[in-house]
This record gives C-alpha cells, sequence and structure tokens, in this order.
C-alpha cells in the first residue's frame, strides 16, 4: 500500500522555524517528484517546492524563496522542507505529494499521483 506520511507541523511565532518530513513507503516504482504543496482556509492548494529525485533539481515558489529548503533523504525515502523565516501568510495545511511520471508541475498539484493526509503548520504574528 502506497503511502505518504508528514509530520513536523505546529504553532510557531512569526520569524520561528520548522521542519517538515515525508515518509514515502508501499511504491512498486521509483518516485519521479515529490513536492511540498499546501492549502489554506479558502484558498487552492499550491504547489510549494519540489524535488526531482532524479536528477535532484528543485523548484520553490517565489514567496518562499530563501526562506524554505527542500532535501532528500533518499535511504530513508524522506524528504524535508526546512522552512525558516516564517510569516503568518504560510500558515495552512501542508501535503506532500508524489508523481511517478514526467508530465509533473509543481505549479500543478493535479499532475501528482499520490498524496499524504497533511501537517497543520500555523504561524502567529
Amino acid at each position: 500500500e502506497v503511502q505518504l506520511v508528514e509530520s513536523g507541523g505546529g504553532l510557531v511565532q512569526a520569524g520561528g522555524s520548522l521542519r517538515l518530513s515525508c515518509a514515502a513507503s508501499g511504491f512498486t516504482q521509483d518516485v519521479y517528484d515529490i513536492g511540498w504543496f499546501r492549502q489554506a482556509p479558502g484558498k487552492e492548494r499550491e504547489g510549494v517546492s519540489c524535488i526531482t529525485r532524479t536528477d535532484g533539481s528543485t523548484y520553490y515558489i517565489d514567496s518562499v524563496k530563501g526562506r524554505f529548503t527542500i532535501t532528500s533523504d533518499n535511504a530513508k525515502s524522506t524528504v524535508y522542507l526546512q522552512m525558516n523565516s516564517l510569516k503568518p501568510e504560510d500558515t495552512a495545511v501542508y501535503y506532500c505529494g508524489a508523481a511517478l511520471g514526467y508530465g509533473s508541475r509543481c505549479g500543478e498539484p493535479g499532475t501528482y499521483d499520490y498524496w499524504g493526509q497533511g501537517t497543520q503548520v500555523t504561524v502567529s504574528s
């Protein structure tokens, strides 16, 4: 059974940091891309940061560049999102998603095949 399990969310004050983890298991084929997405109340899900497993290429939405860093530990089948200098507008449920093909686009959540249950990140001002 394919599973993506997120952890690391919580409540933090503006300017603080959190590290999210996404543990993947049950895949019978190699994952092409894993990304972090977020959805705030009343908003559509948006791609935050993604990493391509084949070459390690990373992508970030403009609003988090310089603050967030995505990394992958292939030995543990885990992807991390280090979030620094958090802002109230970062508040959302954060999901990890996995894509099996080459057609994925981080800015298009519909191109990802599997999803975790999400972890809440709340940033107070």
